[in-house]
């Protein structure tokens, strides 16, 4: 029948009824299997067809009674009782109905392996096949196997409908079936991975998309490899999704995660380049909560999210209160957004003084956001809005623009300002156009770029090795720009890094300013710092000034310039021209007052930082 061409079904009847013949007492079963993973019965003559209905588009897994199980473990399964066997718990009530108490499948592969198909046999009291039975059972699946394959070259074109046909996976179209096929009756049956690749534009624009399809081909393989028998779907460009059911893997899912990132993390050669993936994994398991797939499917989704903003090259699982976090940070996109189109941004301004004369050298700008009625917001009350990177590129452009017209008036006022400190994002550095945005902003003031430093912290400073930060802020230098370090000893920034990508300004963190005491680690720390900076010319402001004695601890360590409340908080335009007017540092010997016993010990300063005769 075979070698005729006549359909698999009909082959497949034929051969279950020439079983039925010699073993009356037998009823006979195939069932194919999908590359998703999914039963579809294929030839079961003596059965109703309820009951083969029933099975179609099951996905198998370790407890989908012996067919299923059988195609998941990859060998033959036999349950001598289906009414007490944990794999028939949920499909037992038809077969017993129908006076079949025991079952025996063998799986059936292809020449590759692969298993595309399942042989039964229902027994008719509680028992297992003998000898003879096994025989013709290994005849049957060899015969099955052939006419499946040769089904199989006719079903192509169908196939590639479900299959991603560079990686081999099965595609979004198959997962979503196998989604729809999954129980959520039983809380902690099955759980959801979600795994995005961070590299895989940077690595298509760099190197080619011949090297970026040979990486997900290789990603493809990682992840298939550390998760079998668990199937693997590539649901996006970047995106891999994992239906965990095995029993082992369920309970340690945050390992599971762990070893792919692991997997992953190994150097690949894709198109002659050597490269290393990174990816971010998110990860839900059925519970109580969930009542559908699609809910699972968002929770592992929200996690994965969640991942990416905040622990991007991790892993995060979805727990209850994990929806609140998000939807708060929504909820400041959301206000951010609207105060945006509202012209409700501004900025505020915190002084920066020299120690001993307690003249302004400079001003940091903060972004406040005004309320409908007229609060004023600090940048720490929605800064969840800036994990998103149109928001926090706006965000910044608004107040470029916003501190460029400030800067305008006060030099037109004839006050000798010097320069202003402009926080940015790592949205702002990564996308690449920051110092032509920030550059158009101070020209159509006519504010030259000497009266500005661009405030970046270490995570943005350092968070990256594709040297995108490197490039930016060497454009930025040469255009005059200077570049301080925020926040510096909070993050994971290593003193050596700043001979690859050099700053002029080190602001020191208020943690150690608040720890100056004599005797303290902090003091040690600030004195080193100090020092080092000035052999490598490069200024260091205190953050967080509080108190006469701190300042008078920072002075004695080589630190002379800083803010803080002991001088002002942050304050509005007005508030900060009057300070500027009462205090602003006049050009003569600001450069020697500036450089104080740093200057001493280091070779010559960067120019323009903390001058005012840029001006």
């Amino acid at each position: 029948m075979v070698a005729k061409g006549e359909t698999l079904k009909a082959t497949a009847d034929r051969l279950c009824a020439e079983v039925e013949k010699r073993f009356p007492d037998i009823v006979c079963s195939i069932l194919t299997i999908d590359r998703s993973g999914l039963l579809h019965p294929l030839a079961a003559p003596s059965l109703p067809e309820a009951y083969s209905a029933a099975l179609d588009g099951l996905l198998i897994g370790p407890f989908v009674g012996s067919c299923g199980t059988s195609a998941y473990l990859r060998m033959p399964v036999t349950v001598f009782d289906i009414e007490n066997d944990p794999r028939w718990a949920m499909y037992k009530s038809t077969p017993l109905s129908l006076g079949l108490l025991a079952c025996w499948s063998s799986p059936i592969c292809d020449g590759r392996g692969e298993v595309v198909g399942v042989f039964g046999f229902y027994f008719r009291e509680k028992r297992g096949p003998n000898a003879r039975e096994k025989e013709i059972v290994d005849t049957c699946v060899h015969l099955c196997a052939i006419a499946i394959e040769r089904n199989e070259r006719l079903l192509q074109h169908e196939r590639r409908a479900n299959v991603d046909t560079l990686t081999g996976l099965s595609n979004r179209a198959s997962f979503a079936a196998a989604l729809s096929h999954l129980s959520c009756l039983e809380p902690g049956s099955w759980a959801l991975l979600v795994v995005d690749l961070d590299n895989l534009k940077i690595i298509n624009d760099t190197f080619g998309h011949l090297a970026g399809d040979d990486f997900l081909r290789v990603v493809a393989s990682r992840i298939s490899t550390v998760v079998l028998p668990d199937p693997v779907f590539r649901v996006g460009g970047d995106e891999f999704a994992i239906l965990v059911q095995s029993p082992g893997s369920l309970s340690r899912i945050a390992d599971m995660a762990a070893e792919i990132l692991r997997a992953l993390a190994e150097p690949a050669i894709c198109g002659g380049h050597t490269i290393v993936p990174k990816a971010t994994v998110g990860g839900a398991i059925l519970s109580e909560l969930e009542t559908s797939t699609t809910q699972v499917r968002e929770h592992a989704d929200l996690a994965l999210y969640h991942a990416k903003e905040f622990g991007r090259g991790g892993f995060v699982l979805y727990e209850r209160g994990l929806s609140s976090k998000i939807m708060s940070r929504r909820k400041a996109i959301r206000d951010v957004t609207t105060a945006l189109r509202e012209d409700r941004v501004d900025a505020f301004y915190q002084p920066i003084f020299m120690f001993d004369t307690r003249k302004i050298v400079g001003m940091e700008a903060l972004c406040r956001l005004r309320t409908p009625d007229g609060r004023i917001v600090a940048a720490s009350e929605f800064y969840e809005a800036t994990s998103d990177a149109q928001v926090a590129t706006d965000l910044t452009q608004r107040m470029m623009s916003i501190v460029a017209s400030d800067v305008r008036n006060w030099l037109d006022m004839g006050i000798p300002f010097q320069h202003v400190g402009i926080n940015v994002a790592s949205a702002d550095v990564h996308g690449g156009k920051l110092n032509e945005r920030l550059t158009a902003a101070f020209h159509r003031e006519n504010v030259p770029l000497q009266h500005v430093i661009l405030e970046i912290t270490e995570t943005v400073y350092m968070g990256e090795r594709d040297q995108i930060v490197a490039r930016e802020i060497k454009d930025m230098r040469t255009e005059g720009l200077r570049i301080a370090l925020d926040d510096f000893g909070t993050g994971y920034a290593s003193l050596t890094h700043l001979l690859t990508v050099p700053v002029d300004i080190i602001k020191i963190d208020k943690s150690f300013v608040d720890r100056l005491a004599p005797e303290d680690a902090g003091a040690a720390i600030v004195e080193g710092l100090v020092l080092i900076a000035g052999k490598l010319g490069i200024r260091v402001v205190a953050e967080g000034v509080e108190t006469e004695a701190q300042l008078k601890q920072l002075s004695r360590l080589g630190c002379n310039i800083g803010q803080g409340y002991l001088f002002s908080r942050a304050v509005d335009r007005d508030a900060a021209t009057k300070l500027l007017l009462e205090s602003a540092e006049q050009p003569a010997d600001i450069l020697n007052r500036a450089v104080g016993e740093q200057a001493s010990k280091a070779r010559p300063a960067r120019d323009g930082a903390f001058r005012s005769d840029a001006a």
